[in-house]
C-alpha cells in the first residue's frame, strides 16, 4: 500500500502527522505534489463543520506541481505549477453550477473535505487548479489564497481607484488588503492595529498611517476615537470604504463611525459571537453594510497576475517556513503562543524539494 505523510485532525487538540494511504486519481482528477501550505487562523481553532468523516487532512492555503492528470483532463499538464482554490462547490458534486462561493453544498479542502495541503500531495478537480504565471515562485503562490480573500472583498465593496480606505486589523488578511489596495490605486489607507510588530509590517507595506486604537489623544481633543480622528484629519468626511478584518464589537462600532456619508463598511472577519448594532448608525449616514465570504477563481487569477507583474511585494508576509514533521510545535503552537510575531507560517512537506 502506497502512503503519503499528512497532518490529520482527529479531534479537538488531537492533530497528528501520520502515514495516509495514497488517494486514487480518477479520469477527471488532478494529482498535485504540495510545495507549500500556509497556516490559517481557522486551522488553529476550528473543527471540521460538515459531515466529512474524521480524521481529515488539514491545510487549505496551498501551492504545488501537477504530477498526474486524469485521461479526461485538458488544459493542464504534468509539471505545471498551480495554486489550489480549496473551495468545493456544486461542480465538485455534479450539481448545476450557481454562485461558486455561496452554493449550499460548499465545503473546503483541508477543513471539511477529503484531502488537504498539510500533506505530500492532494487529488483535486481540474477547476480547483489555478496556473501559476512564469516568474511567480511556489512559495509566493501559497499566499494566493489569503490574497484572494482580500481581492474578493475589495471587488464586492465597489472600490474605485482613488478611494480613501480604512483597514481595521493588520493580521494576514488586513495586510493582504493593504497590499492590494496600494496596488489598485487607493488614495489614502489608514490601518488600525494594536500590536507593535504588525503595525511595523503595515507601515512597511505602505499604509499612510497606522493608528493604535487604544491610544488616547495626548491633548484630550477630538472625538475620543483615535481612528475616527485620524480619518477625519487625513480624509475629510471619513473613509469611502472601511474593511473590518478584526471582527469584534469595538471594530464594528468604529467602522460605522469612520465611514463617510454614503460610504461602505465591508465585514471581512469571521465572528466568534454575535455583535450588537444600532441600525441608525448606518441609516443616518446612508452607509452600506456588506459582508463577503471566500473567493472565486477570478480572485485567484487577479492576485497571481498582480504577483507576476511585481506589484505585490508579498514575500515579507512569510515569517517562517516549517517542515511538515514539525508542524505542530513549529507551526500551530508557535502561532498560538506568538501570534503577534507572525503574519504567515508556511508548512513544507518533506518531499517538496527546494521549490
Amino acid at each position: 500500500m502506497a502512503v503519503i505523510q499528512a497532518l490529520r485532525f482527529h479531534a479537538q487538540h488531537d492533530v497528528r502527522v501520520e502515514d495516509v494511504e495514497v488517494q486514487s486519481c480518477g479520469t477527471d482528477d488532478v494529482r498535485v505534489k504540495i510545495a507549500y501550505c500556509g497556516i490559517c487562523g481557522s486551522d488553529a481553532k476550528k473543527t471540521p463543520h460538515t459531515g466529512v468523516e474524521l480524521p481529515v487532512i488539514m491545510g487549505h492555503e496551498m501551492s504545488g506541481t501537477i504530477v498526474q492528470v486524469g485521461s479526461n483532463i485538458t488544459g493542464l499538464k504534468v509539471g505545471q505549477n498551480v495554486a489550489i482554490n480549496p473551495s468545493m462547490d456544486d461542480r465538485h458534486h455534479g450539481k448545476e453550477d450557481w454562485r461558486r462561493n455561496l452554493c449550499k453544498s460548499w465545503a473546503c479542502y483541508g477543513l471539511s473535505a477529503h484531502g488537504g495541503g498539510f500533506a505530500d500531495e492532494i487529488v483535486v478537480k481540474p477547476f480547483s487548479c489555478i496556473p501559476v504565471p512564469e516568474g511567480v515562485s511556489l512559495k509566493v503562490a501559497a499566499l494566493a489564497e489569503p490574497l484572494a480573500v482580500a481581492s474578493h472583498m475589495i471587488r464586492i465593496s465597489g472600490f474605485n481607484h482613488g478611494n480613501d480606505v480604512v483597514v481595521l486589523g493588520a493580521g494576514p488578511i488586513g495586510l493582504a488588503l493593504l497590499l492590494l489596495l496600494r496596488a489598485k490605486g487607493a488614495r489614502k489607507v489608514i490601518v488600525s492595529e494594536v500590536t507593535e510588530s504588525r503595525s511595523r509590517q503595515a507601515e512597511k507595506f505602505g499604509a499612510d498611517l497606522v493608528v493604535n486604537p487604544l491610544a488616547k489623544m495626548s491633548d484630550g481633543a477630538g472625538s475620543g476615537n483615535s481612528i475616527v480622528d485620524a480619518a477625519h484629519n487625513i480624509m475629510g468626511d471619513g473613509a469611502d470604504i472601511v474593511f473590518d478584518a478584526t471582527g469584534i464589537q469595538s471594530t464594528l462600532d468604529t467602522a460605522l463611525l469612520v465611514a463617510k456619508p454614503g460610504g461602505v463598511v465591508c465585514n471581512v472577519a469571521i465572528h466568534e459571537k454575535p455583535l450588537l448594532i444600532n441600525p441608525n448608525s448606518f441609516s443616518f449616514k446612508e452607509v452600506k453594510l456588506i459582508g463577503g465570504i471566500c473567493y472565486t477563481n477570478e480572485d485567484f487569477e487577479d492576485v497571481l497576475v498582480a504577483l507576476a507583474t511585481g506589484k505585490l511585494a508579498v514575500e515579507d508576509m512569510i515569517t517562517s517556513i516549517v517542515p511538515l514533521e514539525k508542524v505542530v510545535q513549529g507551526g500551530f503552537l508557535e502561532l498560538i503562543n506568538n501570534k503577534a510575531e507572525h503574519v504567515k507560517i508556511l508548512i513544507q512537506p518533506s518531499n517538496s524539494g527546494d521549490l
